[in-house]
């Protein structure tokens, strides 16, 4: 069973970091940028056994617009449905409710995104 909080204080932003500098997307992101953006949006950390084993964060007005970006769960916990779980949290989040344009971009996880009604 996994838990997704939007606990900020929760975040394993050391984690997060060494994660992202991995990625394609935000390899050169240093520790005080990931900071920064976990500081100005809305985030979702994904915890198996109290360990974060996932990350999505959402830029957002609350009103018009949100992009959802920074999507990962890491490697050795892929396959479980973990990351369709946290997908589906976001778009069905409240405070996103109101939100009539969604964003998102991949270059490789075009699957995962495919099926998600992002148009509440």
């Amino acid at each position: 069973m996994i838990v997704i909080s939007k606990d900020k204080s929760k975040l394993d932003i050391a984690g997060i970091h060494s994660f992202l500098t991995t990625s394609y997307w935000a390899k050169e992101r240093t520790i005080e940028e990931v900071k920064k953006t976990i500081e100005t949006c809305l985030c979702f950390g994904v915890y198996k056994e109290d360990i974060q084993i996932g990350f999505a964060r959402v830029s957002t007005d609350y009103v018009v617009f949100a992009y959802i970006m920074d999507v990962f769960v890491l490697p050795e916990y892929r396959g479980e449905g973990y990351s369709k779980k946290l997908m589906d949290t976001v778009i069905k989040e409240e405070e996103l409710k109101a939100c009539k344009t969604w964003m998102l971009k991949t270059a490789d996880a075009h699957n995962l995104y495919k099926n998600m009604d992002l148009q509440n």
